[in-house]
């Protein structure tokens, strides 16, 4: 693709990488056949080549409006077009870059300012999310049903082991995972405890920074980022061998730390160092010994809903697949598994009509096999799933550490 950068981008950092992302772009086309978006509204500009298009545009100086506003807000960032991509085209990285110039340029109403600010600040602060959850559940029964089945259910806490190990790795904890779902990072613990791997899980817990990246909130995403990485440090400089991310969304963003962060001249080192630890649970864990894992007496079938943040973001498709059918246990085939479910961080609330579409279409097809458990890898799914599925949903891990469901 040719292009001619403005000005007010030519020879700036910025510009010059969405100028290098756009002239990889061949216009094929292939992105709008894997793009759950287009599929649903059929319209050009709400397909990755589309917003191609549009960020293109307000590069080389073109207008810049609330409707382009609007179709880079409909992205999902499931980057199931880059799967697809047959030119290598780095469309999550342009779409987050046109997102914070648009945000510049294009003015939203008060009440969208202080509705993307409030979500922003309660989902990556675990004491507001554990506030408003906690009472969310006090008055439950005086809610609207819809807002009923966004609160999540208590869970009764897995016991942990506390065992030591030479092998010694660091956990993210999570803002929201860590107050809904401590279970998926306990069941991990105990796992790799069994593999002879000791799980560190630093205090407090702390956002990774990619709810205010993909909602164009670069600084305050970057202000997550080196906080995490400063919790992180001392560890690392005492060589531990891995940082383990149980959420793939928060993996994504964690092993790209070092692109996001190469301009900043305290943390580029130690950014790219990160990024280079991190790891999703299942790369560790898919070539280890299982035989020791064994599947419940009475076999479940189990239906994996993969996140478009494990198989597209990280490149990860079918690891966790191979992880459960080298246990044992029954997989559902299921049908569309490239498409996304619709919960894509805030994307469930700021996109509600969009998200529910996804959702009732992505749990049409895990349940058609009419599995006993639906399980995923990323907690913004996990709960999303949850609030209309008909089966338990879990996050993968469980399954290793009974009780099974």
């Amino acid at each position: 693709m040719q292009t001619q950068i403005s000005d007010d981008y030519k020879n700036t950092a910025t510009g010059e990488e969405a100028d290098a992302i756009l002239r990889s772009c061949v216009h094929c086309g292939f992105c709008t056949a894997t793009c759950p978006t287009y599929q649903l509204l059929g319209d050009e500009l709400d397909s990755p080549r589309g917003r191609i298009y549009l960020i293109k545009q307000l590069l080389e100086g073109g207008p810049v409006t609330a409707s382009t506003q609007t179709h880079l807000d409909r992205c999902l960032t499931c980057r199931a077009c880059e799967t697809t991509c047959p030119s290598g085209v780095r469309y999550g990285r342009l779409v987050d870059i046109g997102r914070e110039i648009v945000e510049e340029k294009v003015t939203r109403s008060i009440t969208e300012k202080v509705k993307r600010y409030v979500l922003r600040q309660l989902v990556q602060n675990p004491n507001y999310f554990k506030f408003s959850v906690n009472s969310g559940r006090f008055v439950k029964p005086l809610l609207p049903q819809t807002l009923q089945q966004k609160i999540p259910l208590e869970q009764p806490r897995l016991p942990r082991k506390n065992s030591t190990h030479p092998r010694r790795m660091l956990a993210l904890s999570g803002c929201a995972q860590s107050v809904v779902t401590p279970n998926t990072n306990i069941a991990a613990a105990n796992v790799l405890d069994k593999l002879g791997i000791e799980l560190i899980e630093p205090k407090p817990a702390l956002c990774c920074g990619s709810v205010s990246h993909h909602m164009a909130a670069a600084d305050e995403a970057h202000k997550h980022m080196r906080r995490l990485i400063d919790q992180w440090w001392p560890y690392v400089e005492q060589g531990i061998e891995a940082i383990i991310i149980t959420a793939s969304g928060c993996g994504a963003t964690i092993k790209d730390y070092g692109d996001i962060l190469r301009h900043d001249a305290a943390y580029a080192d130690k950014a790219r160092r990160v990024s280079e630890l991190a790891k999703d649970l299942s790369e560790i864990i898919v070539n280890a010994p299982l035989e020791q894992f064994a599947k419940p007496v009475s076999p479940l079938k189990i239906a994996f809903q993969s996140p478009c943040t494990l198989q597209h973001a990280q490149q990860l498709g079918g690891t966790v697949e191979k992880i459960l059918e080298k246990i044992g246990f029954q997989l559902i085939n299921i049908a569309d598994a490239h498409l996304c479910c619709g919960s894509a961080g805030t994307y469930s609330i700021l996109q509600p009509g969009l998200s529910q579409q996804l959702l009732n279409n992505k749990l049409d097809a895990l349940q058609n096999g009419e599995p006993d458990v639906i399980v995923t890898a990323n907690i913004g799914c996990q709960l999303h799933l949850a609030t209309k599925a008909k089966v338990p949903v879990r996050h993968w891990i469980e399954l290793l550490q009974p009780p099974f469901l």
